[in-house]
């Protein structure tokens, strides 16, 4: 793999940071092996629904149903 500066004249400290960047994303990027599913996202996790209590039914009701933040 070559990387190459096209613009910026970047410090020897700037230049090891960035590849260690992406020498770091590339070995976590290989350990995955591949069609492996990736981190479930937090907004699509059904206990986040079932862990709030279901108001009861009654004319203020609607006001409670609001997504908590």
């Amino acid at each position: 793999m070559t990387i190459k500066v096209v613009r910026g004249n970047p410090t020897p400290e700037e230049l090891a940071a960035a590849l260690a960047v992406v020498r770091a994303r590339a070995v976590a990027a290989a350990s995955v092996p591949p069609g492996a599913p990736g981190p479930r996202d937090s907004w699509a996790d059904p206990s986040r629904i079932a862990a709030h209590h279901v108001p009861h039914p009654g004319p203020t009701s609607w006001s409670r149903t609001y997504w908590p933040a």
